[in-house]
């Protein structure tokens, strides 16, 4: 896949070009992806991970122009605590038990040419 999304895309594919690309690039950063799109009764985590000794969970957001900012300042407090509350979901329902969990955000504009993709590390 060379990144590139015809305008006329909708939201829909947006977001799953976007995490496709999000789960390639955290791929090469050492990240074993564990789950996609993993649904629960209380909502959808995009991605969850293994990452140097952490459980992480990971929101994308992918934007064709910061026209609305960027992708990472998508991610309000109160989707940051329904993220929470998934993740207390995911360790339970897994019987993890303790575990150390984080929270990144992947932020993607995808317009003319390459992709940018930025992993913010402990987002919230």
């Amino acid at each position: 896949m060379d990144g590139e999304v015809s305008m006329r895309a909708t939201r829909q594919q947006l977001g799953e070009t976007g995490e496709d690309l999000a789960a390639a690039a955290l791929k090469k950063q050492g990240y074993k992806i564990l789950e996609r799109n993993y649904r629960t009764p209380l909502g959808e985590i995009d991605l969850i991970a293994r990452h140097q000794g952490y459980l992480v969970f990971l929101e994308v957001k992918t934007r064709r122009s910061v026209r609305f900012g960027a992708p990472a300042e998508a991610v309000s407090p109160a989707k940051q605590a329904r993220l929470k509350r998934l993740a207390d979901y995911y360790v339970k329902v897994k019987r993890l038990g303790e575990v150390k969990v984080r929270f990144d955000v992947v932020g993607i504009f995808i317009s003319e040419g390459q992709p940018l993709i930025e992993v913010i590390k402990g987002a919230f």
